[in-house]
């Protein structure tokens, strides 16, 4: 189903390079808040830059696809020397078919990496990628649209964790 997760991680941190590799996967679409950073966030943690750092220096094409502004988003993407895509209307594919494009890979060397079923997840399912989800960076969204979309991504959820689904990654 296009809405549960393949896999979740518990931060993006614990998506490894080894792990990229062994899926054939090149090149990754990130969203930003709380995937990347806290809601709303233009703070980057230590282990979040360090994890790019080691993305670039495996090769792994980078790349922020959001549903926000570019005033929320550019300076973000700017600090950490990111290429951006704003306003990419998740759940359609539109802002993830720019991207395959800037990126010049084919989609079985893509995926998404984001927190969100019903935005990230399902983009990645209707363009035909992977999605990587990550478990939200802050326990509180600053959105009531969020908060209502976490409350209909929990039956999405109990089915992955009831078919065997695990978190993975380090406490």
């Amino acid at each position: 189903m296009l809405l549960t997760p393949e896999i979740i991680f518990r931060r993006v941190e614990d998506i490894t390079p080894a792990y990229l590799q062994s899926q054939g996967i090149t090149a990754l679409v990130l969203d930003v808040d709380n995937t990347l950073t806290g809601d709303g966030s233009q703070q980057l943690d230590p282990g979040v830059s360090a994890w790019l750092e080691a993305m670039r220096a495996a090769g792994v094409s980078l790349t922020i696809v959001s549903n926000n502004t570019g005033r929320r988003v550019r300076p973000f993407a700017r600090r950490i020397g990111l290429a951006w895509v704003p306003l990419a209307c998740k759940p359609l594919p539109v802002g993830l078919m720019v991207a395959r494009r800037r990126l010049g890979v084919p989609r079985r060397q893509m995926a998404m990496v984001g927190d969100q079923l019903f935005t990230d997840r399902l983009a990645a399912g209707l363009y035909g990628i992977r999605c990587l989800s990550v478990l939200p960076r802050t326990p509180h969204d600053k959105s009531r649209g969020v908060r209502v979309k976490r409350r209909l991504e929990a039956p999405f959820l109990r089915r992955y964790y009831e078919k065997g689904g695990k978190t993975h990654g380090s406490e």
